[in-house]
């Protein structure tokens, strides 16, 4: 076999070695952050045959994007936006600030918060169209068909925002989704209800806003319990991005066709719609109403080994140590049973929790709590149905949804999504008329 050396890079920097045992010819392939372009693959090739793909189902080790919005390494059980660890902006932050630094790239001054935050209040009403389209659903139709539907439908109301290019007309359509969002998801929620919608309160907060909207009944003035709101914006900066899953993958393939914001935003939530990406808190409180009791879990964990039981709520495609996320939300537990009263399937929670982190057999395979886990007992607290859990997700993560949608925008890397995929069917087959095949 020869030697002969191929695409030979210029430069010093560290390259891989393939040899090609086809020709005898090796390549050498620059590595840039790890990484090997998919290009580079393609020059790998015999004769006229098409050039090497890779075959990535689900896309488990390909990087579709540079990113600097959402770092995670799932080994240490770390997540930080924008470079700041997501335990210190649930502590310390709101939402509409985390959103403002996955959007801007930077903290807000306190002038450029306040702006910020007011540009989001005046623009948390709709259109009245807007809500004679929601009522036209039908009475048990679920919230998160509703709001995919309904943010599918803003695209229609403002036209100019298919003008992407335009830096100036790409914030206002940002704001306007970020400040619309929780109309239109409380909205769903109330009209599944069969309840009046409640229009915006602009003196109140974000998240106070949103509860209002959802809950509020005769009342004058709608006033949520502080402990209550405090931990909706720790759950909302929890969802508000989560580097390049499914929806997000979503966001920035149809966005990849320079369509307008709005669309692409409808694709995310479609794509959370899926009980594989935003249903897995209901499945988690399902499993703990089937436990039943304590004394039960260790039944429980006995049948989740012999493959008779799932155990939802544990491990994670990204984290291989315990969700960050799982731990701050296990916290805000308490402040809302402080004000809605204790649920019983906590005591469950923690029990199946402390059993599965001994156990050596979920240790071995790295099966800790994700963020699903507690949520739901959280969500089930603040009186939601199990169909709204999607839409509580999908209201915070339009902020992360958006930032990656203006990154691909002004990445001149990026191009529209056409992945390649292996043919697997008949091939140079003649075709037999009706006539023929019929008699």
């Amino acid at each position: 076999m020869s030697d002969e050396r191929a695409n030979t890079p210029s430069t010093d920097d560290p390259t891989l070695s393939v040899c090609d045992n086809r020709t005898g010819r090796t390549y050498e392939l620059p590595l840039t952050d790890g990484t090997i372009r998919a290009a580079d693959l393609a020059k790998i090739k015999v004769a006229d045959e098409p050039g090497l793909a890779v075959y990535d189902p689900g896309f488990v080790n390909t990087a579709s994007c540079r990113s600097s919005i959402t770092y995670i390494d799932g080994d240490r059980g770390i997540l930080e936006y924008r470079g700041y660890p997501i335990e210190q902006l649930a502590e310390g932050s709101t939402y509409l600030e985390v959103a403002y630094l996955l959007i801007h790239g930077a903290l807000p001054t306190q002038t450029e918060y306040e702006k910020w935050v007011h540009e989001i209040t005046y623009h948390t009403f709709v259109h009245e169209n807007v809500k004679a389209f929601m009522e036209g659903f039908r009475y048990d139709a679920h919230p998160m068909g509703m709001l995919l539907a309904s943010v599918g439908a803003l695209s229609t109301f403002y036209p100019e925002s298919r003008t992407i290019s335009d830096p100036a007309n790409r914030h206002m359509q940002i704001v306007r989704m970020i400040a619309k969002m929780p109309t239109l998801g409380a909205w769903s929620f109330r009209h599944a209800q069969g309840k009046p919608y409640v229009y915006p309160d602009n003196e109140l907060s974000y998240c106070e806003n949103f509860l209002g909207m959802l809950f509020k009944m005769s009342e004058h003035n709608f006033r949520a319990d502080e402990r209550l709101v405090k931990a909706l914006e720790v759950l909302f900066i929890l969802h508000a991005d989560h580097e390049q899953n499914c929806s997000t993958n979503a966001v920035r393939s149809v966005g990849s066709s320079q369509v307008d914001p709005y669309s692409a935003i409808a694709a995310g939530i479609a794509a959370l719609y899926g009980p594989l990406h935003g249903g897995a808190n209901e499945a988690v409180l399902k499993m703990l109403r089937r436990i039943g009791s304590i004394d039960k879990v260790p039944d429980f964990i006995d049948g989740v080994k012999s493959g008779k039981e799932r155990l939802m709520g544990f491990g994670h495609r990204v984290y291989k140590n315990y969700d960050p996320r799982a731990t701050i939300i296990k916290k805000a537990c308490d402040d809302v049973f402080a004000v809605t009263g204790f649920n019983p399937l906590l005591k469950i929670a923690v029990e199946l929790e402390q059993i599965a982190l001994e156990d050596e057999y979920f240790v071995q395979r790295k099966l800790y709590p994700n963020v699903d886990f507690y949520s739901g007992l959280i969500y089930e607290a603040l009186s939601f149905p199990p169909e709204m859990f999607t839409v509580l997700f999908a209201i915070p993560r339009t902020a992360g949804w958006l930032a990656q949608w203006l990154e691909l925008v002004d990445d001149t890397e990026q191009k529209i999504a056409r992945p390649k995929q292996i043919y697997t069917g008949d091939r140079t087959l003649d075709f037999v008329p009706r006539q023929q095949r019929w008699t």
